[in-house]
């Protein structure tokens, strides 16, 4: 049975906890900072975890994490 791919971009934006969460980054961090509040790029900081449907999804594209 051929080994199945994973999807290298979704590999480096999620991370699998121990339990079995999947981890993200939160969006809107990469550039044009400047018009962003303070208190807004400091929540941003934050990562966060994605939804079940979302999660569901992801799980296909990385099938052995």
């Amino acid at each position: 049975m051929p080994k199945l791919k994973t999807n290298r971009s979704a590999r480096k934006r999620f991370h699998v906890t121990k339990t079995g969460k999947l981890k993200k980054r939160s969006a809107f961090r990469g550039h044009i900072l400047g018009k962003k509040s303070r208190k807004r790029k400091r929540h941003l900081r934050q990562s966060s975890y994605l939804t079940n449907s979302d999660a569901k999804k992801i799980r296909k594209i990385l099938p052995y994490a």
